[in-house]
C-alpha cells in the first residue's frame, strides 16, 4: 500500500473513530442527564392515599435464601397503596424461604396473600416454571412481577401504576403513548465484603444504568431488565414470542403457546415479553422514577465473570450485531480509540487524551450513582468502589472476548446451551469444557445455602 493510501486509511479511521466516540459520548451524557431528571425527585403518587386504585397481584417467585430476603419481601407488604395482592411462589414444599414468608404474614395480617407450592413445568426456563400458576390465579389483570433479590420503596407500586395507566412521571421520553411495561432500572448495594459483589454494583450502577437510561430515553427499541415490571395479563395473553406483528399473523404458526407459557423457552424471559409486547403489539414500555433495589450478596469474582458471560451469551442470539459493537462502547476500548484519532487528527497526545476521558467519564458515571442513590457516593467506600470501578472497565473487553467464544450458560446450578433467538436447552455438565467446568465449581450462586434467621 502507498503512502498516500495509508494516510487516506488512517485519516478515514480517525474520522470514524472520533464520529464514535462523540456519539458514545453523547448517548452516556444522555443517560447521566435523564437520571438526573428522572430519579432526583419522587413525588408521591395520588394513587397512594385512592380507594379507587386499580387492583394489582405482586407475583415473588422465590427459591432459596437469598441475601436480604426477609427485608426485600416486606418491602411489598409495605406499599402505599389500597388495592393489591401479594403471592408468594415456591417449587418445593421445604424451600427455605416459606418460614419467611409465613413470618411476614403473621405480621402483615391485613394484607391479602397466598402462597403456591409446586411448579408447573412447561419450559426450561425455572422462573417461568414457578409464576406459572401465580400469573393463572392471580386476581387482577395488573402484575407486578418482582425478583426476590429485589428492595422496593413504598411508593413504588402507586408511581408504577400511574405510568402504566398513562400519568407521565418526572422526565418521561414516552408520556402519551400506551404503555404496556413499566420498569424500574436495577440499583445494586452490596452488603457483603466479596469483591466480586462491588464489582457488580458498580457495573449496575454506573455503566450499566447510564446506558441502560439512555437506550430508555431514545425509546427506539425495546430494552427491558426484569427485575421488577409492571404488565397487564391481557396483554400477555395476546403475544407468543414470535415478534411478528399481529397484523401480519397470519403467518404465525398457532400451534406456539401464547401467553406467559409461551417464554418457557428463553432464559430471558424477561426481555422477550418486553420485546414481544413492542414488536407484536406495537405497545411501547416506560420507567417510573423508581430504582430495583438490587441486594448483592455472597458474589465471588467468579460470579461475576460468569453472570457477564452468561448475558453476553444469550444477548449473541438476540441482537447479534448490538452484541458485536459491546466492546467499542466501553470506556478501555474508547480511550484506545480516542488517543489514536485525535493524535493523527490533531497531534494531541495520547496521555492527555486518556487522562481527561477517564476524569470525565468517571465523574459521569458518580453522577449516575448520585441521581439513583439519592445521594453521592459514601466516602467511606469510595476508594473500594474506584478499585472495583477500574477493575470493571478492564475485565469488560476480557470477559466479552471469552463468552462471544461459546454458547454455554449456567443459571444457578443447571447448565444450558443458547439457541437461537434466545432459547436454550438442557445440557450436562459432562458436556461443557474443563474452564466451564470450573467456572461451575467455584460459583457459589446467588442464594444463601444455609438457613438464617428472620430477625
Amino acid at each position: 500500500m502507498s503512502e498516500d493510501n495509508l494516510d487516506l486509511l488512517f485519516l478515514g479511521l480517525s474520522l470514524v473513530g472520533v464520529a464514535w466516540y462523540w456519539c458514545l459520548w453523547a448517548l452516556g451524557l444522555l443517560g447521566c442527564w435523564a437520571a438526573r431528571r428522572r430519579y432526583r425527585i419522587r413525588p408521591r403518587s395520588p394513587l397512594a392515599t385512592s380507594t379507587s386504585a386499580p387492583g394489582v397481584s405482586i407475583l415473588r417467585p422465590l427459591k432459596g435464601l437469598d441475601a436480604n430476603l426477609y427485608e426485600n419481601l416486606e418491602s411489598t407488604f409495605q406499599q402505599e397503596y389500597h388495592n393489591f395482592e401479594i403471592i408468594f411462589s415456591v417449587a418445593e414444599i421445604n424451600d427455605q424461604a416459606l418460614p419467611i414468608v409465613r413470618d411476614l404474614i403473621s405480621k402483615y395480617p391485613h394484607i391479602k396473600t397466598k402462597i403456591i407450592i409446586g411448579e408447573e413445568v412447561i419450559g426450561v426456563n425455572p422462573k417461568v416454571n414457578n409464576l406459572i400458576r401465580s400469573y393463572r390465579q392471580a386476581s387482577n389483570d395488573i402484575l407486578w412481577v418482582l425478583d426476590s433479590n429485589v428492595m422496593v420503596h413504598s411508593g413504588t407500586l402507586a408511581r408504577s401504576v400511574d405510568v402504566l395507566e398513562g400519568a407521565p412521571p418526572p422526565g418521561s421520553s414516552v408520556p402519551r403513548r400506551k404503555i404496556a411495561v413499566v420498569h424500574h432500572v436495577p440499583f445494586a448495594f452490596a452488603n457483603e465484603s466479596k469483591f466480586g459483589s462491588r464489582l457488580e454494583e458498580t457495573f449496575l450502577n454506573t455503566n450499566h444504568a447510564k446506558m441502560y437510561i439512555a437506550i430508555n430515553t431514545v425509546a427506539i427499541e425495546s430494552c427491558v431488565v426484569g427485575k421488577s415490571n409492571l404488565y397487564r395479563r391481557s396483554d400477555i395473553e395476546r403475544v407468543n414470542g414470535t415478534l411478528i406483528p399481529l397484523s401480519v399473523e397470519h403467518n404465525v404458526d398457532y400451534q406456539l403457546p401464547h401467553g406467559l407459557p409461551a417464554f418457557g423457552r428463553f432464559l430471558a424471559e424477561d426481555n422477550m415479553i418486553a420485546s414481544a409486547l413492542w414488536h407484536e403489539l406495537g405497545l411501547r414500555h416506560d420507567l417510573s422514577c423508581d430504582v430495583a433495589r438490587n441486594v448483592v450478596g455472597n458474589m465471588t469474582i467468579v460470579d461475576y465473570i460468569w453472570r457477564r458471560v452468561r448475558w453476553i451469551r444469550v444477548r449473541k442470539h438476540m441482537v447479534f450485531v448490538a452484541t458485536l459493537l459491546e466492546p467499542f462502547t466501553e470506556a478501555v476500548v474508547l480511550s484506545i480509540i480516542a488517543s489514536f484519532s485525535f493524535r493523527y487528527l490533531l497531534a494531541i497526545p495520547p496521555w492527555i487524551t486518556i487522562m481527561l476521558h477517564y476524569t470525565i467519564w468517571l465523574s459521569v458515571d458518580l453522577d449516575v450513582y448520585a441521581s439513583l442513590a439519592g445521594h453521592p457516593l459514601p466516602a467511606a467506600i469510595f476508594w473500594e468502589f474506584l478499585a472495583a470501578w477500574a477493575t470493571r472497565e478492564l475485565l469488560a473487553l476480557p470477559i466479552f472476548l471469552f463468552a462471544i467464544s461459546g454458547n454455554e450458560v449456567i443459571w444457578r446450578g443447571n447448565c444450558y446451551q443458547v439457541l437461537k433467538d434466545g432459547e436454550v436447552k438442557r445440557v450436562t455438565p459432562g458436556q461443557l469444557s474443563w474452564l466451564r467446568r470450573f467456572f461451575m465449581q467455584h460459583s457459589v450462586g446467588y442464594y444463601e445455602p444455609v438457613m438464617q434467621s428472620a430477625h
